[in-house]
């Protein structure tokens, strides 16, 4: 049976394969370290998982609204304002089975054949993937590692088209945790107005900051960048709720129309039970979004130190997310390998160090390390890789 050809052109997630292969290894019995995970190291807190108990106790089990419930629509406006100074109505908001399911709703509403859309590189797997399921086409566009991994106007203004429709931002960004700043994101949206465009403004770190500098959504800046910005955002990172499969999008009210009647035919909603566990995360104070926070800070302040410390490896200190991206070209090749890629692959059969290529995030001089785990673990695996390192270049 011939598969359809939307399918067939889909790349596999790297993350996914790196992480298949670290669980095979440790079910060998090896030492596997994994630095792969995109996800917090911390269980839900417990106040959230209280609401998940009483939405099941008290029978929240059935259907709900495509778009999800209204009192959890309610919570994210109030979110959006508190947090951004934003306003939506319940019209403009629609929860979703995840933030990224958000983004493929999106991309399937908006895309027609041929359609356009910039992904500034690095970028998270999945968003040229789900362009291409929408029959549209990604046009990426190389951020410098220079520029902090970040795209500039005139870069966008190069890669627009007749054809292009909309413009992805992510910021903090997987994987590069880079942030852009207020004036960065003025600047990109001046591109983005002169030539009409949609920007999907994919927010989902930005609890996850370690600096002064604070989270700017392009939507805050002005009128007209409100219009035509869609926000993607959820509880999986802020709360540690990867599982539970809770995120939304905020935009125009026809756009957010168009979603729900699609997911209405896709999930019929999102889970009940999940959704007012969100609820709850989005209602309850933020003590222990706080206290990940600074944890992932020390966390980020120790790794990238013994990083950096590593022949050859050159690091520039991310604002937010989970994440470092270092360049181990001239590390790699100094061991004498061919590519990052196979660097990587080495790592983990002889150290049992698991990172993620930066290939398939359109960087392919760097590795994803997610520090989403315990300092132990960081200094270990920082250990072994200056072990193999200096094995390969003694």
């Amino acid at each position: 049976m011939e598969l359809a050809k939307r399918v067939q052109s889909l790349t596999p997630s790297s993350t996914l394969a790196i992480t298949a292969k670290a669980k095979a290894l440790k079910a060998e019995g090896h030492d596997v370290i994994g630095l792969g995970a995109g996800e917090p190291d911390f269980n839900t807190p417990e106040y959230i998982l209280d609401a998940a108990k009483r939405a099941m106790d008290e029978g929240l089990t059935k259907y709900t609204p495509a778009g999800g419930i209204p009192e959890l629509k309610n919570a994210i406006v109030t979110k959006l304002n508190r947090d951004q100074e934003l306003t939506y109505t319940n019209e403009q908001i629609i929860v979703t089975t995840g933030a990224k399911h958000a983004l493929f709703t999106l991309f399937q509403v908006l895309l027609n054949k041929g359609d356009e859309v910039i992904v500034p590189a690095p970028y998270w797997v999945s968003y040229p993937e789900q362009i291409k399921l929408a029959e549209g086409k990604p046009v990426i566009v190389q951020a410098e590692e220079a520029n902090r991994f970040k795209v500039t106007p005139e870069q966008l203004e190069s890669a627009i088209t007749e054809k292009t429709k909309a413009v992805i931002i992510n910021s903090p960004s997987n994987p590069t945790g880079m942030m852009y700043s207020k004036e960065e994101l003025a600047a990109i949206g001046e591109v983005c107005e002169k030539h009409d465009l949609l920007i999907i403004s994919d927010e989902i770190y930005e609890k996850l900051i370690y600096t002064d500098e604070p989270h700017v959504s392009i939507a805050q800046l002005s009128d007209r960048l409100y219009d035509r910005t869609v926000i993607i955002n959820g509880v999986s990172k802020s709360h540690s709720m990867t599982g539970w499969r809770i995120g939304f999008a905020a935009g125009h009210k026809d756009i957010i129309k168009a979603m729900s009647n699609m997911a209405s035919h896709s999930t019929s909603n999102p889970t009940s039970i999940a959704q007012y566990a969100a609820l709850a995360a989005y209602t309850g104070d933020e003590k222990a979004v706080e206290e990940m926070r600074k944890a992932f800070s020390e966390r980020l302040d120790a790794l990238h130190g013994w990083l950096t410390s590593i022949p050859g490896v050159e690091c520039e200190k991310p604002s937010g997310a989970f994440y470092l991206f270092p360049n181990v070209m001239n590390t790699a090749k100094a061991c004498g390998f061919e590519d990052v890629d196979s660097w990587v692959k080495a790592l983990l059969d002889e150290e049992k160090v698991a990172l993620v290529p930066g290939s398939g995030f359109g960087s392919p001089e760097n590795v994803r390390l997610s520090y989403a785990t315990s300092l132990e673990q960081l200094e270990e695996a920082a250990s072994r890789i200056k072990r193999f390192v200096l094995k390969y270049q003694s």
